[in-house]
């Protein structure tokens, strides 16, 4: 296979796709025609299941067995073939009882066109309650550090990334990766789940004051134990160790209220945790990369200028 040379390098690192300036239209041309401008586009490299077939932990849905995807970079055989990837771990929303398809895969395919591998989890959710998505997601993260030699992923670079509910998933994980560990979790005392970067898009934070009610029930049933909504209201659980934190929220936000990522950024200002928060007047809930309003899809040039060094270089 030929080698690309400098211009094509410079195509992944320099498309407007990434700056957030194409329109919904031109994004799904470019990931879905024969002939896309990238000769070499990300690509689907791995599925991973979490959980043994027999498992309990599968969940009670077929279609929402936990497991991973993992997209790559299109250089990752080639020019960069002995290069280990930061990963991101992708956990769309749906208020624990869907997974919405594009808070998704769209992310993977944007981290894998900066040189990142975007790993979209699936995760268990309504009728199954906490903490099945908690450890399908510690899970997940302990296997993409166990396996990076394998997958070709940097151990010490893997971040979580989360919206709506997906948001109150990873900013669990993100604020306490040891408040639950799965017996059938045999990489629970070899690797740690906890993120090197946490990113949270119009994220349910409180299970308590502006909870996502829907949220809440599905996770722990229609009379939630106020203990575990306190333990669950990640605002409360930031602390000096919580990773350096990306939010962004639409102030019309008529699903999750603003003040979910409010509090989580005051919190992490009040322990000194690297914070990055963006605010829009109007968006709404759910908007994804918001790829046909420019006056929201900024935020995704604002997340790749954030990932700093993560980033192809």
């Amino acid at each position: 296979m030929k080698k690309p040379g400098i211009k094509r390098r410079k195509f992944i690192q320099n498309t407007s796709l990434l700056l957030g300036t194409t329109s919904l239209t031109t994004l799904t041309t470019m990931m879905q025609e024969n002939e896309p401008r990238d000769p070499n586009p990300p690509y689907l490299g791995e599925e991973i299941n979490l959980w043994e077939d027999e498992s309990p932990n599968n969940g009670s849905h077929k279609n929402y067995r936990p497991k991973l995807r993992l997209y790559y970079p299109s250089l990752k055989r080639n020019l960069y073939e002995n290069r280990k990837f930061p990963v991101v771990l992708i956990c769309p929303g749906g208020g624990y009882h869907v997974q919405a398809h594009h808070e998704g895969q769209p992310f993977a395919q944007l981290f894998a066109l900066h040189g990142i591998v975007g790993a979209v989890l699936t995760y268990r959710v309504h009728p199954d309650p906490y903490p099945g998505a908690y450890a399908d997601a510690t899970r997940a993260m302990r296997i993409l550090r166990s396996k990076a030699d394998q997958y070709q992923l940097d151990a010490k670079k893997v971040g979580i990334m989360g919206f709506s509910a997906g948001g109150h998933l990873a900013s669990t994980v993100a604020t306490q990766p040891e408040l639950y560990k799965e017996p059938e979790d045999d990489l629970v005392d070899q690797f740690s789940a906890r993120p090197e970067k946490v990113i949270l898009g119009y994220p349910v934070i409180s299970f308590e004051e502006h909870a996502h009610q829907g949220s809440v029930k599905a996770q722990l049933g229609e009379n939630p134990d106020p203990q575990m909504m306190e333990q669950l209201s990640n605002q409360k659980q930031v602390t000096a160790d919580t990773p350096p934190a990306f939010l962004f929220h639409a102030a019309d936000d008529g699903g999750v209220p603003i003040q979910n990522s409010l509090m989580f950024a005051n919190a992490c200002v009040e322990h000194e945790v690297p914070l990055e928060l963006h605010v829009f007047p109007k968006g709404g809930h759910g908007m994804g990369m918001a790829l046909d309003n420019p006056s929201l899809s900024i935020w995704s040039e604002n997340l790749m200028n954030w990932m700093g060094d993560w980033k192809l270089g």
